[in-house]
């Protein structure tokens, strides 16, 4: 997993939380859900340099996996499949607001 919420991931307690809550083999809980969220909403909220040379395809992806994950907290699907599609959905918001630009 190449998830890089900041450069110097090391010092920053957000890149390790992250990281951590992408990891396939943590229990991911509705608090962590939410947590992630908010901190993708943050990046997009602070109109984060590296959104604004994103294309628009890539925006488009970015959001619907983002818009997906809030709406799998709304419906409240149980089930190791949904967990699964859930954390695939938040590793590509965070990617997409998150990665160095290819």
């Amino acid at each position: 997993m190449n998830v890089n919420p900041s450069s110097n991931s090391s010092n920053n307690p957000a890149a390790v939380r992250v990281s951590r809550l992408l990891d396939s083999s943590y229990p991911l809980t509705r608090d962590d859900v939410i947590w992630l969220l908010e901190f993708i909403k943050k990046k997009v909220a602070d109109a984060d340099p590296k959104l604004l040379d994103l294309s628009q395809p890539h925006l488009l992806k970015t959001f619907h996996s983002f818009a997906e994950a809030s709406m799998s907290l709304i419906q409240r699907k149980n089930g190791d499949h949904e967990v699964d599609r859930l954390r695939r959905w938040l590793k590509d918001a965070v990617e997409g607001v998150s990665s160095p630009l290819h």
